[in-house]
């Protein structure tokens, strides 16, 4: 194999990531660039890499592979960087704030916890 090229399994190793879910992407169509060499084997090149790298970095930041899609599906029948960028902020625009609403929601909780705690030891002689 060529070094310029990547099989699945050094691909995965790599990214921590299984060969089933790099497999999958390509099913979903957010990684199509794949190609193959004889015996239909895939070879992964540094542009797969760099989108893997990418689908995993939004999932981490709460991205849903619906939206990924659609963000793909824009960049295909659209060819504009521009919208897909303006998307892209709106939708991480979206998960910013339900973050936000998180976090808050899991201070109010850490605060009721406390004065729970509170009362409990106050209870028991503490």
């Amino acid at each position: 194999m060529s070094e310029e090229y990547t099989s699945i399994g050094e691909l995965a190793k790599n990214l921590d990531m299984s060969q089933r879910t790099i497999r999958y992407y390509e099913e979903i169509g957010l990684l199509n660039s794949i190609k193959r060499v004889e015996g239909g084997r895939r070879i992964y090149t540094e542009a797969d890499l760099r989108r893997l790298k990418l689908i995993k970095r939004l999932k981490i930041m709460g991205m849903t592979l619906t939206e990924m899609q659609e963000l793909e599906a824009m960049w295909t029948y659209e060819k504009s960087n521009e919208k897909v960028l303006k998307r892209l902020l709106e939708l991480l625009g979206n998960h910013l704030k339900r973050l936000d609403d998180r976090i808050a929601d899991l201070d109010i909780l850490r605060h009721e916890i406390l004065e729970y705690k509170e009362r409990i030891q106050t209870k028991i002689g503490k």
